[in-house]
Parts: C-alpha cells; structure tokens; sequence
C-alpha cells in the first residue's frame, strides 16, 4: 500500500541521519519504563480497528493521550502530538518549560529579562516579547487546568505521567489563546499502593537539588494521597562588575528555589473519583541581565559614567561577563488549587468537573541600561501580579458509533500590573554627552543648555514613572466534540466552540518627577535647529519622562464574540496504518498593552488596544505502526494562516503591539520511535520542516520594513531531533542505564525588527545521562550533562536600551554537569 510504504521510506531516511531524536511519540516497553495505562480495543473511549499492545511482545505499548479530552492510544489522533514520559523527562535533564524545547521539533521557549514572562513557539508562531498584557499563542495546561503565563517549572510538580505537545491550533477543545498549539502536562494521581522516592543532586556552578515524594492510601480504596516537595538552589551562570553599585550580587542567572505539592483522591462510591490539588512554588533569585554582544557609538558615553569600564567590549558574550550596577531580583509565587471530580454515571455517560483557582505574583528589578552606570533601571516592586478562578464542565458519552463532548468553561482573571521605570544618577549627563557629541566636546550639562532648566534638576535620580493597570478578563465557552463512526474504520471528529469575553483594564499613569525636561524641550522646539529638532525631542522626551503621563487615567473595555471549530476525517486502512485529514479555525483574543502610548511626544493616546489573532489551519497526516508493532511513525503536512498577527516588539524605550495582516506558517512534521529488539534499547526522532513568513503589507509607524515578505523571528526552518535509551545487564543483578538526546536547530532571528545582526546560527544541543540500577529499581546512581558540547547560543538579541548601535543578548545556558542519586521504597 502507498501509505505504508512511503512511512517506510520516511523511517529509513530518519534512521540514516547522523542522531536519532529524543521526541515525542516516545514511550516504549521496557523493565526502566514509567508505567502507562494501555489502551485496549475494549477501553472505553478506544476505536474498534486499535491494535492490542498485549499481542505484540517486544513491541511498543499503546501511547495514551487525552489530546481530545477523552483517552486514546496516540495512534488514532488525528492531530500531531509529542509525547514525553516522565523517564523521557528525566533522562533528557528536562525541568522546566525551556527545557522541553531540547527533545520537541518545531518548539522554541524563550525568556529575556524575566523569568516569569516565558514566550512559546510552535512551527515558528508564538507571542514575542515581555508584554504582561499579551496573552500566549501556546497555551500550557496542567492537569485540566488553564495556565495565564507559561513560566511553568516542570521541577515543581513532581512525578509527571506524560506532557503532551500538541501542535496547530487547538481552540475548539482547549480554547481562546491556543491559536499556535498546547502543552498539556499530566502528573501522577495519588495510588492506594504505597511508594516513595528521595532524589539527591550536585553539579558544576554549585547546584544541588534535593527532593522527596511518598504516596500512599489512607482509607483502602476510598482515600489515598501524595506529596512532593523540593529545593533547588544554583550560582549564576554570569560574572557581573557592579561598578559603583548599588548593586552586591556579583553573579546573575542563579536559582533558589523551592516547591511543595500535594494530593488527595477520593472515591467515595462506584464510579465517583475527585482528586484534589494545592501546590506552593517559591523563587528568590537575581535574573536578568544580558551582556554585551556588539558595542556601539554610545558606549563611550557609558564609559564616562561608570567606575569601570561600563560594558562589555570585547565582543565575546559568552565570556559571561556582564555589567550591572543596580540589582536584578526575581521574586515569585506562585500557588493554587484545583478540583476535580469524574462521575460514570452508566449508559455510556460520564461526567467531569474540574473548579480552580490559582496566583501568581512575579516581582523583579533590572538595570535597563545594561552598564555599570546609572542610567536608567526597575527596582523590585516592579510587578505582575495574576488572580485566576476557573470552572470546566463536561458531559461525555460513548458508544460503538459515537463519542461525544458537552462542555463549558468560565474563567476570571485578574491581573494587577505595576511598572515601575526610574532616572538613575546618570541620566541626565548621559544625555547630555549624546546630544553634544557631534560638537566634538561632549559636555554632560548640554541638557540643560537645551531645556533652560539647572543643571541636574532635568531627570531626578530614583524618580521616573509608576503606573498602575488593572487588568480583568471574564471568558465564557461553551463546546463541543463529536466523533462518529460513518463506516469500518472511517471517521468523522466536528468540533464547535462559542467564546462570549469581556475585558477591561483601568490605567494610572504617574511621574513621580513632572517632565520638566520635555515640558520644557516641547516650548523651546522651534529654536532647535530643523534638522536635530525630532532627535532632540525624541531624545528628551522618552515616554517615561512625557508630562502627557502626569497624573492621567485611562479606562478601556473591548468585548468580543468568536466562534472556533474543527472537522477532522481519518480512515484506519488496516491495523497498521491510519491516514487523516482536518481543518481547524481558532484565535487569540485580542487585548491592552499594559505600557505608555501616544500620539507623539506630549499628546497621551488613551487607545492602547490591539485586535483578535485569528488562525485557519489544514492538515493531512498518516499515523503507521509496523514490524509488529516495534516502529511507530507518524508524518504529517501543514498549512496555517494567521490574520491580524499579535506582533510584540521592543522600541529601545517601549512595548510596541502591531497587528500583521498576514502569516503563513507550512511544512512536515515527522516522529519515529524504534523499539530495535536488542534488550532494553530504543531509538527515536523527529523532524520538523516550518516555512513561517509575514505577508505583504505596509509596515505600520515602529514596525521595520524589513518585515513583510521575510521569515517570523524565532522561526527556524528545520528542527531536528534524536536519540537513544538503553538498559543493559552487567551482572550481579546490576543493570547500566544509558540515554542521549540531541537537537538541532538552523539558523533564526531573534529580533522582532529582524535586524541580521541578532541572527543565530545553526547550532546543537546534546544533553546525556549514564548510571547503574539494580533490577528492582530500588536505587538509582547516574552522572549527566546538558549541552555536553557547550554549545553557545543566544535566546534573543535586543537593541540596548537608550543606547543606539549596542546590541545586549540573553544567552543560552553554558555546559552544566554534576551526579544524581535516586532511591525508592
């Protein structure tokens, strides 16, 4: 058959590059395997034509996903999915979200200068940016629950059943902002068989980490329970000159932090289970501060105002060494909440309820400008704070010829948004310095030469803008999923959703200093030579230091309406192989940008929405199992097209949000997973091929012309994943245990302006993890390593605050490697 053997071709290719992938569809039968619910033909919920796991020894057991919100062997889901264990998870170092991009194709994580604002990308579409007022276009859900940001630590959340990424928009099931794909995690549930576990871990750049779990059953069958808690604590990956301070932290990029999580299940009569959940998860850290990549015309001027030698100007970044003299603290906590009840009521109905509520508060500070002058930065009550309730309901029925999906869901958000920009002592004379250059004597008074005012009286020290934003959101869905058998083996999965949303944000603009230099730079515009007068005011009048933010408010509300849905056909041609065909529609909603707009310097623009991101996506695939069941592979083909593109951009002074009338985003998706037959060993793989491009359009006022026609930043074209775990006997009832996992990626912008000079080239990353078990599993003693072959490479290159021609990036982590110790009871 033509399917099959294209599959077959495909695998071959894969199998022939140079390393296989650590991804997605990648659980496999082995004595080490995290165990996994199999999905037989008589499962509720599981297709008549699935293949029985139990008749293939040696083979790979049925991969469970809920994908759909109902539990299906990966097989017969009509949609791309990666999916990872929690021993793919561990071998692989991953613990938080950045980390899972090292084992998924087609996924890019990103954070610049907080830990906490998080960008997610699937096949090169993502929200870019640090903007606490744009909403993500992969949402992260965790055990049913909706996520508002995706700063997610796996780390916190212990022993995890499976993640599972799902790529193209997913709007009709999991709602508004998933409009690029979802990462859907599930943890481990309670058990009535009781089991611990204490984890003990040391590396390089002193980090340890030490954690326990126990899980236990409190009344038999009725009530069981399970904790988990954790501390972890690293030095930073940067050496920073603080300069005069007052700055003491010599390292940034450092990690403190520690977590607890608990669990109950209740099953307190047939067919009735609740499982409730609250976590705790707190961070005192210093992060972040980039370095200098390429220093420019300006630095001379940072020069003359720092103590030592201001930035970095060797142009090697990863040296790690940064300058910085104001503090860089990260203070989080984040906590919660969740309950969730599964009633089979009988007849092939079942119901579910999943009510929560949970917040997030993020503080952090940050020298803006980079240097160890004191020119312009945020100290720590610069803060986003979440409050989100949420409640989802749904009615599920099940049959030989139908499976379907009643559901609600309201959510109530609130976000409290306080950013805080203040003068340091050097401000003033910064300017004054750039403005005076082209004189030949930079003279650091020339400000007040400009504005008339005295020296020094220009930009306050320790004064600047404080603002307030209180942003709420009300979002009410309801949805349906419906799947009918039309004939053997052929399908016909309808999805609709109707989303009802009401936002609303009320804004306090403060300067704690009134604007007196660009009060007084505006009255004295025309006396300014007509070819410096825009520079000039530009300059002086940067929106935190604008009078048209004195004391004013704003108060905006944007209600909207969407309608989402999705169609998807599949037809199993044999045990073996299924081919599928879908379209999707979904959005992102549109929103404020919590930052200072106007019309031009003086003139306050109380406007600062932005329009809905909508998405129409196809997709053919086939989704083949062979050589008794020892080959998984899975490909597929893609097309989305994105309209009013939510574009978040960074001026050097402020948040940008632009809607692109067009994206298009095409190309492959292709896993594989090889049980090979040698005991213990499995190799896997994955590669994803994404064209993603801007249409032709006029760029807008702050957005670059190099945009229209050009590839997305972040948008690599090709991802390529692979690699292998193995479990050997040595003798004496010792096993050895081995796995490695690299990815690679080809070359990208990082900039939302896409200069080429914030360009990363190709580059790879190889994690590995050898140690020793007994057969019991009782103990566990391994050494690892991430980026073992200390690759550099930068997560975003941005244009330097207030300092034109510097370039300052945010990098990747360096080679981290130390030794781990499990034991189990």
């Amino acid at each position: 058959m033509t399917i099959l053997h294209a599959s077959a071709m495909a695998i071959a290719v894969s199998l022939a590059a140079p390393a296989l992938a650590q991804d997605a569809a990648n659980a496999t039968r082995g004595d080490d395997a995290v165990p996994q619910t199999p999905v037989s033909p008589s499962s509720p919920g599981a297709p008549a034509n699935a293949p029985d796991a139990t008749e293939s020894r040696g083979g790979v057991d049925d991969i469970v996903v809920t994908a759909q919100k109902r539990e299906q062997s990966l097989q017969d889901v009509p949609v791309v999915v990666s999916v990872l264990s929690q021993e793919q998870l561990t071998n692989a170092g991953v613990r938080d979200i950045k980390d899972l991009q090292t084992i998924t194709p087609g996924l890019n994580v990103t954070s610049s200068t907080s830990t906490a604002q998080t960008s997610i990308r699937i096949r090169g579409v993502g929200t870019v940016g640090d903007n606490p007022g744009l909403e993500s276009s992969v949402g992260t859900v965790i055990d049913g629950v909706y996520r508002a940001r995706s700063s997610v630590a796996f780390g916190d959340l212990g022993e995890l059943q499976r993640v599972e990424v799902l790529k193209g928009p997913q709007s009709t099931l999991f709602g508004k902002n998933m409009s690029a794909g979802v990462i859907n995690v599930v943890t481990a549930a309670p058990s009535f068989t009781p089991a611990a576990e204490f984890v003990g871990s040391y590396g390089n750049y002193n980090q340890y980490s030490i954690s326990g779990s126990a899980t236990f059953g409190l009344v038999d069958e009725v009530l069981a329970a399970r904790i988990f808690a954790l501390k972890r604590e690293r030095d930073g990956f940067l050496r920073v000159n603080t300069g005069a301070g007052p700055r003491t932290q010599t390292r940034d990029g450092d990690e403190d932090y520690y977590t607890v999580r608990a669990q109950l299940l209740f099953r307190p009569l047939d067919g009735l289970e609740i499982r409730a959940i609250g976590d705790y998860t707190n961070r005192d850290e210093n992060c972040c501060i980039n370095t200098v990549s390429i220093p420019g015309p300006t630095a001379a001027f940072v020069d003359l105002l720092a103590p030592d030698a201001g930035l970095l100007r060797n142009r090697q970044p990863f040296s790690r060494i940064a300058y910085a003299n104001r503090p860089s603290p990260t203070r989080v906590e984040d906590y919660g909440g969740s309950v969730q009840a599964d009633y089979d009521i009988g007849g092939g109905l079942s119901a579910t309820s999943i009510t929560a509520w949970r917040v997030n508060d993020a503080a952090n500070g940050t020298d803006l400008d980079f240097s160890s002058a004191d020119i312009w930065y945020r100290p720590v009550d610069n803060r986003n704070v979440f409050r989100v309730f949420s409640q989802e309901a749904r009615l599920a029925f099940t049959s030989d010829r139908l499976n379907s999906i009643l559901g609600v869901f309201y959510a109530n958000e609130r976000l409290q948004s306080d950013p805080v920009t203040l003068f340091g002592t050097g401000y003033e004379s910064y300017f004054g310095y750039l403005l005076s250059a082209s004189s030949g004597a930079p003279n650091p008074n020339f400000v007040a030469a400009l504005t008339g005012l005295p020296a020094g009286s220009n930009y306050l020290a320790g004064q600047g803008a404080r603002d307030f934003h209180n942003h709420r959101s009300s979002s009410l869905a309801i949805f349906t999923d419906n799947t009918i058998t039309l004939a053997e083996g052929l399908e016909l999965t309808l999805g609709l959703r109707y989303t009802d949303e009401v936002k609303r944000v009320a804004s306090r603009y403060t300067n704690t200093a009134p604007g007196n230099a660009c009060a007084a730079a505006l009255g004295r515009a025309a006396f300014y030579p007509a070819a410096a007068r825009t520079a000039i005011v530009g300059a002086l009048c940067a929106p935190t230091a604008d009078p048209a933010f004195n004391d004013v408010s704003a108060n905006q509300r944007r209600p909207e309406n969407r309608w989402a849905g999705s169609a998807k056909l599949q037809y199993r041609f044999s045990p073996q192989v299924m081919a599928y065909g879908s379209y999707a529609n979904g959005f992102k909603s549109g929103g404020f940008n919590l930052d200072r707009a106007r019309f031009a310097p003086g003139s306050f623009n109380p406007d600062t929405s932005f329009a809905t991101e909508k998405v129409e996506a196809y997709e053919v695939g086939t989704k083949t199992t062979l050589f008794d069941r020892r080959v998984l592979a899975n490909l597929a083909a893609f097309y989305q097209k994105y309209t009013d593109f939510q574009l978040n951009t960074y001026t050097g002074i402020s948040f940008l949000v632009a809607s692109i009338p067009e994206v298009v985003s095409k190309g492959v998706d292709f896993d594989v997973l090889w049980n090979t037959g040698i005991q213990g060993l499995s190799l896997n793989g994955g590669v994803t091929y994404a064209d993603t491009r801007f249409g032709d359009f006029v760029p807008p006022a702050g957005i670059s012309a190099r945009l229209p026609g050009a590839t997305l930043p972040y948008a690599a074209k090709w991802n390529v994943t692979g690699g292998f775990s193995s479990r050997q006997p040595i003798g004496a009832g010792l096993d050895l245990l081995s796995s490695a996992s690299v990815k690679w990626t080809s070359a990208y912008n990082t900039g939302s302006n896409l200069d080429p000079l914030k360009e990363q080239r190709p580059f790879a990353l190889l994690n590995a993890r050898l140690g020793i078990a007994p057969e019991s599993d009782a103990w566990t003693v391994e050494v690892w390593a991430q980026n073992l072959t200390s690759s550099d490479y930068y997560q975003v290159v941005v244009d330097q605050p207030l300092q034109s021609g510097t370039y300052g990036a945010f990098l990747g982590a360096p080679r981290t490697y130390g030794g781990t110790v499990r034991v189990r009871f």
